[in-house]
């Protein structure tokens, strides 16, 4: 079981434009014609910010036009939040907020041997790094620059933590990077 922080970013490291717009990345790739496919079937449980979830909400009709469901994922998935926020028809979504030990512990029972799936924000991710929960960083490089934005990954690592596995060029206008996080003893 391995806690996996998957997601895409622009050239110059922004997840999402300053408004939380991703319209930026679609053009870019297929999904189908990624990694995803492999990676989602290996997920048992997943996490994220709130600021993606109300993505989630906002684009509901879009994503039921595109997998059929408002929601389309069937792992549990767990919402960091100090708000309350809207749920959405069949998601199996559970709200917390506060230390991510906790709710990893959660994850990590309800995902029984599957990976955990970090989905977003960059600064949720980092909370699970600086926990030391976060084992691998898969990250998805398209050809689009944001000149600013939400971060990728907002935290100082450096020397040899993230050990780079993998390179995968993904068509004309996206490449994967896979690095595992090495945990010093």
């Amino acid at each position: 079981m391995k806690t996996q922080y998957y997601t895409a970013t622009s050239l110059d490291g922004f997840l999402a434009t300053e408004d939380d717009s991703l319209d930026w990345l679609f053009p870019l790739g297929d999904l189908d014609n990624s990694s995803y496919p492999e990676f989602i079937s290996e997920v048992g449980a997943l996490v994220m910010g709130s600021a993606t979830y109300e993505w989630m909400v906002r684009n509901a009709d879009q994503v039921a036009r595109e997998t059929g469901s408002p929601w389309p994922y069937s792992q549990p998935a767990w919402i960091f939040s100090s708000r309350k926020l809207p749920v959405i028809d069949g998601a199996d979504t559970h709200f917390a907020n506060g230390d991510v030990h906790q709710v990893h512990r959660e994850m990590r029972i309800a995902a029984k041997d599957k990976n955990i799936w970090i989905v977003g924000g960059g600064d949720l991710a980092g909370q699970f790094y600086d926990a030391g929960l976060l084992d691998e960083v898969i990250v998805q490089i398209g050809s689009a620059t944001l000149g600013k934005g939400k971060p990728l990954f907002p935290r100082r690592v450096l020397g040899s933590t993230l050990q780079l596995t993998s390179v995968r060029q993904m068509g004309v206008g996206m490449a994967e990077l896979r690095y595992v996080v090495h945990k010093s003893d």
